[in-house]
């Protein structure tokens, strides 16, 4: 099966509007915040043919989602593109791997002052077969709601994103786990390096936290204007590292590093 990548989800927790200022900060356009009819809410950042979900709880209500809060935050999910949400599922079980029950759902969009309702499914992999965090399907039946021009224009410049870099102490176990998945299209890398090859890579800012044995830390983009963005990240006290070819951002709070390069 060939796999291409829909978004990658930034879980905050509660702070969905705290991750969302510092993007703003960064040169990002962010969509509306949303509301689930799942009970969360999220932001997204488009980029290209995918985007980065800033996806969290409100916390004036009893969390509906408890799997949100159940690993760190961060860098915790994987999002491959469904035509057929049925079939996904069905073509995932006939792999032999374990599914949780396709679900349904929604978020009002305002455009020119009506709300209109954009509609997803998703199937998730059963969680213990991906400790880096949640991966799923998902297929949007009413994309125009979502990939609309007025928010897939950055001032940073930025245009799109290319992988995921996880730290692992078994690289190979991860990146076959996840290749029993299907083939990835070229447009997109998953990549998992020892934490000692990740020291090397980007020894100038602190490793993220997170806790796990095995997480996504690293997002790669592309561009962006290296120079303005490393001003703005120290404006707002993000640590950062400029380099000839790349600028390395931290995100502190939420585990991530993001990384710009041409």
């Amino acid at each position: 099966m060939r796999l291409f990548l829909d978004h990658l989800v930034l879980n905050t927790h509660y702070d969905t509007d705290g991750a969302a200022a510092l993007f703003r900060q960064l040169g990002f356009t962010l969509t509306p915040k949303g509301h689930h009819s799942l009970g969360s809410v999220n932001h997204l950042v488009l980029l290209g043919d995918s985007y980065l979900e800033l996806l969290g709880l409100p916390a004036e209500q009893t969390p509906q989602r408890q799997e949100l809060l159940a690993g760190p935050r961060g860098l915790d999910g994987v999002v491959f593109r469904s035509q057929n949400i049925d079939a996904s599922a069905a073509a995932l079980q006939t792999a032999g791997l374990a599914i949780q029950p396709v679900r349904h759902f929604s978020r009002p969009v305002i455009l020119n002052g009506e709300s209109h309702p954009a509609r997803f499914s998703t199937v998730h992999l059963a969680a213990e077969l991906f400790v880096e965090g949640r991966v799923y399907f998902c297929q949007h039946h009413t994309p125009e709601l979502v990939w609309r021009d007025e928010w897939r224009r950055h001032a940073n410049g930025v245009t799109h994103l290319s992988r995921l870099v996880g730290v692992t102490a078994a690289p190979d176990d991860a990146a076959r786990r996840f290749q029993a998945l299907g083939d990835l299209d070229v447009a997109f890398a998953l990549e998992f390096v020892t934490p000692t090859a990740f020291g090397e890579r980007y020894a100038e800012l602190p490793p993220p936290g997170g806790g796990r044995t095995s997480q996504f830390t690293v997002l790669r983009l592309h561009g962006g204007d290296r120079p303005a963005l490393a001003r703005q990240a120290e404006q707002v006290s993000l640590p950062c590292h400029v380099e000839p070819q790349r600028l390395l951002v931290a995100l502190p709070a939420f585990n991530t590093l993001l990384e710009f390069v041409d």
